[in-house]
């Protein structure tokens, strides 16, 4: 059985359709066991070798819905969003041979990726996105990586209401897969602040919450355990599975 489908039946046998529910049976009890006893097999066997679906420009959801922590609020982000993002800079830094600093005009002339994949998100619900961006792959290949990188963390602008900031990793092999996109456009237009602008990790074979919005910095690492609270993510910290195929 796909694993999104046993998902989504595990869920709806157990009730789960609002965040509260679903977020606690992620996070404990038996249900999690399961989804941790098959994630090895997942990540290394059946998810990053597949392709995710791609669809029609007909299939597109033209209101793609807005999820994840509220949009950033603080002075750094309302500054650079009141410029239209002309002084941002996505840092490429730590374990790298080529640290990068990249504008997004540099961004744009560096790659060119357009997609239509869905967005699968946790609480249940999915939406079909166009993203267009530049892989991933292509950015870390700028920055080359050291030989002692292991996983790429991306730190992001948003913030929780503890202060904490919002967090994600992928390993190198994951980095690489040709879905993975730093995305710059949705539905045929430039990020808005709210769908995570100006930078966007879009990882259409994992779930939603891998997808981190509002990237600030790639930061190369041999390990993320001594990053926030060690699991790899800021949902993985409160107990989400880290590898979260689809």
């Amino acid at each position: 059985m796909k694993r999104r489908l046993f998902v989504a039946s595990s869920l709806s046998a157990l009730g789960l359709t609002a965040c509260g529910p679903v977020k606690d049976s992620l996070t404990n009890g038996p249900f999690r066991k399961v989804l941790l006893s098959t994630e090895k097999l997942n990540h290394g066997v059946i998810g990053t070798h597949g392709l995710a679906r791609e669809y029609r420009d007909a299939d597109v959801d033209r209101n793609f819905r807005v999820n994840g922590l509220d949009t950033p609020s603080d002075a750094t982000y309302a500054s650079l969003a009141k410029g239209g993002f002309r002084e941002y800079r996505l840092i490429v830094d730590g374990l790298a041979e080529r640290p990068q600093k990249l504008s997004l005009a540099e961004l744009r002339a560096a790659g060119d990726r357009t997609q239509i994949t869905r967005h699968d998100c946790v609480e249940g619900w999915s939406a079909i996105g166009k993203w267009r961006g530049i892989p991933l792959a292509t950015v870390l290949a700028m920055a080359q990586p050291k030989a002692n990188a292991r996983y790429c963390v991306f730190h992001c602008f948003d913030i929780d209401q503890s202060g904490q900031h919002y967090y994600e990793s992928l390993d190198l092999h994951e980095a690489a897969h040709p879905q993975t996109v730093l995305a710059l456009d949705l539905n045929d237009k430039p990020l808005d602040d709210d769908h995570g602008a100006p930078v966007r990790l879009k990882i259409p074979t994992q779930l939603g919450y891998k997808s981190a919005k509002w990237v600030q910095r790639i930061e190369l690492v041999a390990n993320f355990a001594p990053i926030g609270g060690g699991s790899g993510g800021y949902w993985e910290d409160q107990g989400y599975e880290w590898y979260a195929g689809i």
